[in-house]
């Protein structure tokens, strides 16, 4: 039996969509959403499209589409719009990133020639294999801040929009640790003013957001909005932010697959992790300072999910290793290759192949798509908005943002559960435990 369930306002106008990087994975968004809204595609891949979730008992049948059972934006209402060093349009930027067809791209074509991106804030100390020129001049860093300011304003005003998400969708920048400067909102402040060489354009990007009132998801592993700065800001501005770094390949598959062996208590003795991959992603990772960045993402996943310190006969002495390969032939068809060798009964060995042909940015658009409407739920529900961090998102990212001194839930299927459990809590159904007795009452 329902209760009432949670405030939360209705999906009532237009929602913005803006979008730091008109790259590989924004353009390859963008174009699935239009070809999904004029009915040339499914959306594969999108839990809030193609998603259901279970309410009551097994035994009551009732397993309502998600998008039916939470005031979700409507896939028409959005309006995108974004910032990129490079000034191609999004459909030359898409035939540049190669993910998808022509045919695919001109079928959208109209939509995609729109999307003209602003002026980008960059600086290649962050991420040293790019230059572009279609870039943001400003004295200082809070100079920058507020030209995004302007233009989030301006996005605004023009397409007369109800309210606004903003997901970062650019390139992994160079791998920074928490430092003075950002341990306070004045602190940040001040560093902007002084241009601080800690802050970087990824944390102007957030800012930007929080102080014009637009939620925040990072789809990076960079440190942006994990920082108590910009907690601060979004918790004093109840914003919802959520991240680090989409989780889409390899990482998925760790964090299908690691549950499995922990829940039948397989051991692990090595995970060895290599990528090939060649479009803009893999070049910006070709830099030692970015690809640290991304393996810190990436090594965190296995020590969360199989608790060594738990299982010390198991997991204690794992060795993991994950490599990074540019290698410009493939494009956006990534390559992942892993090799797990496990151990069982009496201690015997064995081993796992997998070989993952994936497309990056075909498994991360239907990610961007969720986050943006689980995002605009998030700011339109006060009870999640005032807490920051949304916890709930975690599904969608290889390194979960959590309250301070909280460690992140990896496994894949706790996190959906988390999530669809948020949902039912969010409409006042009763949470599904999965225990089960009373059938046999």
């Amino acid at each position: 039996m329902s209760s009432q369930g949670v405030a939360i306002r209705p999906p009532q106008g237009k929602l913005g969509v803006l979008i730091p990087g008109i790259g590989a994975v924004a353009t390859t968004f963008v174009a699935g959403t239009e070809a999904v809204r004029r009915g040339l595609a499914h959306p594969i891949g999108s839990l809030t499209q193609m998603g259901t979730v279970r309410l009551g008992k097994r035994t009551e049948g009732r397993s309502p589409a998600i998008k039916d059972f939470v005031p979700l934006a409507r896939l028409d209402d959005l309006v995108f719009a974004g910032w990129d060093l490079f000034p191609d349009n999004a459909y030359e930027a898409a035939l540049k990133a190669g993910v998808l067809e022509r045919s695919h791209l001109d079928a959208v074509k109209d939509s995609l020639q729109e999307l003209r991106p602003m002026p980008a804030v960059f600086e290649r100390k962050f991420v040293k294999n790019l230059r572009g020129k279609n870039v943001k001049k400003g004295k200082t860093k809070m100079d920058l801040a507020e030209q995004l300011m302007d233009d989030i304003a301006g996005f605004k005003k023009r397409n007369g929009l109800d309210r606004m998400v903003m997901v970062w969708c650019a390139s992994t920048e160079i791998f920074l640790r928490p430092s003075a400067v950002h341990e306070s909102l004045g602190a940040f402040e001040k560093g902007l003013k002084s241009n601080s060489p800690q802050i970087a354009p990824s944390m102007i990007y957030a800012y930007a957001a929080l102080k014009s009132g637009v939620p925040f998801a990072n789809g990076a592993p960079n440190l942006t909005v994990d920082i108590p700065a910009l907690r601060s800001l979004a918790l004093k501005k109840e914003l919802p932010v959520c991240g680090k770094d989409f989780k889409t390949g390899q990482t998925l598959m760790k964090t299908i697959l690691a549950p499995g062996l922990k829940a039948r208590l397989l051991g692990l003795r090595g995970w060895f992790s290599t990528n090939i991959l060649g479009n803009r992603d893999g070049e910006v990772l070709d830099d030692p300072g970015s690809f640290r960045t991304k393996e810190e993402s990436k090594l965190s996943a296995l020590e969360y999910i199989l608790q060594p310190d738990l299982y010390p006969e198991l997991y204690r002495d794992l060795y993991h290793k994950v490599r990074i390969n540019y290698y410009p032939p493939r494009g956006d068809n990534k390559e992942g290759w892993d090799n797990l060798d496990i151990f069982g009964w009496l201690g015997y060995p064995m081993q796992i192949k997998i070989d993952f042909l994936c497309r990056d940015s075909i498994l991360a658009a239907p990610i961007v798509l969720d986050l943006v409407l689980f995002l605009d739920l998030a700011q339109r529900t006060p009870e999640l908005a005032r807490r920051g961090i949304q916890e709930w998102l975690s599904f969608y990212f290889k390194s979960p943002m959590t309250a301070p001194g909280l460690y992140p839930e990896h496994d894949l299927f706790i996190q959906l559960m988390k999530l669809k459990n948020t949902l039912r809590h969010l409409r006042g159904e009763e949470l599904i435990t999965h225990l089960g007795l009373e059938y046999y009452d």
